[in-house]
């Protein structure tokens, strides 16, 4: 036990480590080659002017870099790497224990987490370069379902998961209508990647909900699992380190894609493939992103079908707090907190059902 314990905690601190050595390399990178986005603003769904975001934000988006979200990645790549490397030079019961990419537990979302970053990435070079707005939405979503479509059909032909687990009662057995349900929830969960837009916030919401998923691993015996989400945790602890207020870059999309892919994995990992209730929890665990995601649809929908008014005053919600005078630290420390209690409540059913 102590050594599986030990297991988790090696990752998290070496990425947070490795992520503060890495991050002044890459800030000096960022800032030498001005990769912030040459355009102050941004436009809504309907190509017109977020007039109250863009009177909030606009002056930070065009002299603050962009692709922070390779620190979180990359320190976590180093980390496994260097864990592996180890324990294949130095063959023995601790360092092969010690290795935690596996096939069975690791390969999917290191997979995920690698297709989410080197695609954000192309994207935040779009944005930054090109400046036409990156890939466009439409083949950013084509890409996640394609790649959560791939794992789903792994998931159900190769690894026979066809039900989902319920806390207190016997698990739902819904067969092949897991293909459609793991596309719905991976979609999901990115579009609440836009929670990136406050100094700090994304950060600190991804790394508990990592933290969270890594307990729920560690319980169920998926100590591979629990220790690539202890690493990702601590490659966000390296980078919140630079993004709290004032930001030194932003996480944008190489590490909001990257890691809302992989949450979804690792929610269905936890589920009935681990014999847990990963999957059920994921909304209340991850409430800070469904939150977002929710207030976005809801703005979207009230401006078309009641004839231009709007429910917020900015969306997605954190804008809304802004735009009412609150300072963007207290919206983040506040979401901090709801994020922590929400964790809470998620490992409670997580770990009593």
């Amino acid at each position: 036990m102590i050594i599986d314990i030990i297991k988790i905690l090696i990752p998290a601190f070496a990425t947070f480590m490795i992520g503060i050595l890495i991050t002044p390399a890459i800030t000096n990178f960022l800032y030498k080659n001005k990769m912030w986005k040459k355009k102050a603003g941004k436009v809504d769904m309907e190509g017109k002017e977020t007039t109250v975001f863009n009177s909030l934000h606009k002056d930070r988006e065009v002299n603050t870099p962009r692709m922070g979200g390779v620190v979180i990645w990359l320190s976590a790549f180093i980390v496994m790497s260097i864990i592996w490397i180890i324990s294949k030079v130095f063959p023995g019961e601790i360092t092969q224990k010690l290795d935690f990419v596996s096939r069975n537990q690791t390969w999917i979302p290191v997979a995920t987490l690698l297709i989410g970053a080197l695609t954000g990435l192309v994207d935040d070079f779009f944005e930054i370069k090109k400046g036409n707005g990156g890939l466009s939405l439409k083949k950013r979503l084509l890409i996640v379902g394609t790649v959560a479509l791939l794992v789903s059909l792994w998931f159900f032909f190769k690894l026979s998961i066809a039900s989902i687990g319920l806390p207190f009662i016997d698990d739902l057995f819904i067969g092949w209508l897991i293909i459609p349900l793991f596309i719905i929830v991976t979609l999901g969960i990115y579009s609440g990647g836009v929670i990136d837009g406050i100094d700090g916030l994304a950060g600190g919401i991804f790394g508990i909900i990592f933290l969270s998923y890594a307990g729920l691993a560690f319980y169920q015996q998926q100590f591979d699992l629990a220790a690539f989400c202890a690493a990702i945790s601590g490659g966000l602890l390296a980078f919140l380190w630079y993004n709290i207020p004032p930001a030194r870059f932003y996480m944008s999309e190489t590490g909001s894609m990257a890691l809302t892919i992989t949450l979804a994995v690792v929610a269905f990992m936890t589920d009935s493939l681990g014999e847990g209730y990963g999957l059920i929890v994921l909304p209340i665990i991850a409430f800070p992103l469904v939150l977002t995601t929710a207030s976005v649809i809801i703005q979207v929908l009230s401006k078309k079908f009641r004839g231009g008014k709007k429910v917020f005053l900015s969306a997605p919600i954190h804008h809304h707090f802004e735009a009412i005078g609150w300072p963007a630290y207290k919206v983040t420390m506040r979401y901090w907190i709801v994020g922590v209690m929400c964790a809470i409540l998620g490992l409670i059913i997580g770990l009593l059902g």
